[in-house]
């Protein structure tokens, strides 16, 4: 039974001031090695799109799209509307979706860099596969490889992140996961741009390439130390003392190895995390694992990186000019996650995802428009109002750069408790995925049905998600990652639903006249 008043309680005090270190190189080095993980997740979101634009592999493996897309008088928002095709680009999340949950246990039970490791040589045999597909079963085989990869490494790679970085400075620690994704956006989309010339076989090395990110996470998983959070929840509390002094570069760590130890045994009460989750006292991390990773989908970010060369190419850009464009949209993307990463301890998390999603709004209502007056089934943009279009869609870009793209994998990874922390980085990447799969498997026929609207339905969702950040996330900047807890209990809104002190018997339902009182 976890929570009683006899059984263990968790971090029951604040100890923040009494953290000592300092960042040393050791700590920045795993955490850029660590980060690599996040390459093969943009690597593939990036590569998806350039490929099945290209001719040579349509006409291999969806002949039907080839013939569509040479037709002049049809639609040009239709042009690539085929489900096939679509599962071509979403299967892969489908598959990541039942992944991360598989790699809550092995997270849990076997540490962070076992789930790294896994991730890595999942990903590798899906590249391998898609290289060499000579069909469409084994082309989605490779996809499906290519999704367990990317489920560990999202599920994995951020926990590592957030326990290995100090307070002060996790926020920009954690982001090296979205640089690296942004990193193997911008570098698929090069990579594109340079095998679309290699006709017909160019799209293979696109795939191929993938397990360039995949035998460096691999490797680096190897290499790389356990946290000393996972080490001490395993029992091994020496050696998570060992690897802690020497992260934080002083012996003096009593006090966060103190609040560790704390939530580990709590963590050892808990047999079953995923249902402890669904508890009253977990409800704020829950809902945030849920909407965080469902809004950052819906800002829209994936349709257009996914798709970013088919939409250019529909917009009437030529083939090797969308790729341009895309390859530029990545490049952008990349670049903006350094504001993020500059910023994100010194203003706070809410200030970038509030500025950001208000810029996003604007952009998507600036592109909806262009479309709507000046591109038609059988038009195309003029070169002025294309420009416009690309510089706004980069401003967006820009955007989701520095808020909902990092900020969407950073604050779930750092708000649960130890304890539930593996099971809440997991349903965080199964929501992100599952609304990845939706999206990136509706996004075509969305286009096709709404026309310029579906710039408006995304702005839509980008006001819905700006408010909720405002009214019910909490700041959470330089806040020890083990002390998050008394962040919600703060709260205007999560402290009627948080306990106000550890010793509440939740598992039996009873709360105490005193706790009570304080919610109040």
């Amino acid at each position: 039974m976890a929570g009683g008043s006899l059984g263990p309680t968790g971090v029951a005090k604040e100890r923040a001031d009494l953290y000592q270190g300092r960042v040393t190189a050791y700590v920045v080095g795993t955490c850029l090695i660590a980060a690599v993980g996040g390459s093969i997740f943009g690597y593939d979101i990036g590569i998806s799109g350039g490929v099945t634009s290209m001719d040579g592999f349509l006409q291999k493996f969806f002949p039907e799209v080839y013939r569509s897309k040479q037709h002049a008088h049809e639609s040009n928002y239709c042009k690539y509307d085929n489900q096939v095709l679509a599962s071509f680009t979403s299967s892969l999340y489908l598959a990541g979706l039942v992944a991360s949950l598989v790699a809550s246990p092995i997270t849990r039970n076997y540490g962070r860099r076992a789930s790294i490791i896994c991730g890595g040589v999942s990903f590798l045999t899906g590249a391998t596969l898609n290289a060499a597909a000579q069909n469409l079963a084994m082309l989605l085989v490779g996809r499906i490889m290519l999704g367990f990869g990317i489920g560990f490494g999202n599920q994995a790679v951020p926990l590592y992140l957030s326990e290995m970085a100090p307070a002060h400075l996790r926020g920009a620690l954690n982001m090296m996961f979205q640089l690296a994704t942004t990193l193997g956006i911008f570098t698929a989309n090069m990579i594109n741009f340079g095998t679309e010339k290699l006709r017909p076989w160019g799209w293979r090395l696109s795939l191929g390439l993938a397990a360039a990110p995949a035998l460096l996470m691999t490797v680096g998983g190897l290499l790389l130390p356990e946290t000393p959070n996972s080490l001490v929840e395993r029992g091994n509390n020496a050696e998570g003392r060992r690897v802690l002094e020497k992260i934080r570069g002083t012996d003096n760590v009593n006090a966060e190895f103190q609040d560790i130890v704390d939530a580990s045994e709590l963590a050892k009460a808990i047999k079953h995390p995923f249902r402890n989750i669904l508890k009253r006292k977990n409800r704020p991390q829950l809902v945030m694992a849920i909407f965080m990773p469902t809004f950052q989908i819906l800002t829209g970010i994936n349709s257009i990186l996914f798709y970013a060369p088919v939409l250019f190419q529909s917009m009437g850009f030529g083939g090797s000019a969308s790729l341009y464009a895309s390859a530029l949209t990545g490049a952008v993307l990349f670049s903006s996650t350094f504001i993020s990463i500059a910023t994100v301890d010194k203003w706070g998390r809410r200030a970038l995802l509030i500025s950001g999603g208000i810029q996003m709004v604007v952009c998507q209502c600036i592109v909806a428009v262009i479309l709507g007056v000046k591109f038609g089934n059988n038009q195309e943009l003029s070169k002025g109002f294309s420009i416009l279009v690309v510089t706004v869609i980069c401003l967006f870009v820009v955007a989701f750069g520095w808020s909902w793209g990092p900020l969407g994998w950073t604050i779930p990874s750092e708000i649960f408790p130890l304890e539930t922390r593996s099971a809440g980085q997991s349903i965080t990447v199964a929501v992100n995925l599952l609304f990845t799969f939706i999206i990136g498997q509706a996004f075509l026929s969305l286009l096709c049905a709404f026309k310029f609207g579906i710039f408006l339905f995304f702005a839509g969702w980008i006001t819905i998600m700006t408010i909720f950040v405002y009214v019910f996330l909490p700041e959470t900047k330089g806040v020890p990652i083990e002390e998050m807890i008394f962040l919600w209990r703060k709260h205007w809104f999560w402290k009627r639903t948080v306990p106000a002190y550890p010793e509440l018997d939740e598992s039996n339902g009873r709360e105490s006249n005193s706790v009570e009182m304080g919610s109040r």
